[in-house]
């Protein structure tokens, strides 16, 4: 059975959602700050394309993305050496940074799995269940 988990950024989403309003408000009174109009699309954007990260792991392919998918990391299953839970500082922030172990791919939280690939090239992926996430990630790289 695949493995399928998706964590909700709520404070992030919440807090680009605010920002977002108060944005498009000082537009509304202010007519002449036009540029608070962009910037609260760009922050309602930045909601949509990053208010949740799903990780999906089958026979063949370790798939992460955030919101609806256009932004997406995708590795074969047979390309994994390793995995480890680990515990990330908070200055790594949330998003796509990177970190001492390589891309940091985080909604929230301050959890995450690092994995080892084959050729040494490494990323973590932050979740809510770390646990979950290196057993699958170990399950399915041992089946190749």
């Amino acid at each position: 059975m695949p493995y399928e988990h998706t964590q909700i950024g709520y404070l992030m989403a919440g807090l680009f959602f605010a920002a977002a309003c108060i944005a498009v408000a000082i537009g509304a009174i202010w007519p002449s700050a036009r540029v608070s109009f962009v910037i609260g699309i760009l922050l309602l954007l930045t909601v949509v394309f990053f208010h949740k990260l799903t990780v999906q792991i089958d026979n063949e392919t370790l798939r992460a993305w955030f919101g609806p998918g256009l932004i997406t990391k995708k590795v074969r299953m047979a390309d994994i050496a390793s995995c480890e839970p680990i515990r990330i500082r908070w200055w790594y922030g949330w998003g796509i940074h990177l970190t001492p172990y390589g891309w940091l791919y985080n909604i929230a939280g301050w959890d995450a799995v690092a994995i080892r690939l084959r050729d040494r090239r490494t990323f973590a992926l932050g979740t809510d269940d770390p646990q979950g996430l290196a057993a699958a990630i170990r399950r399915f790289a041992s089946a190749k």
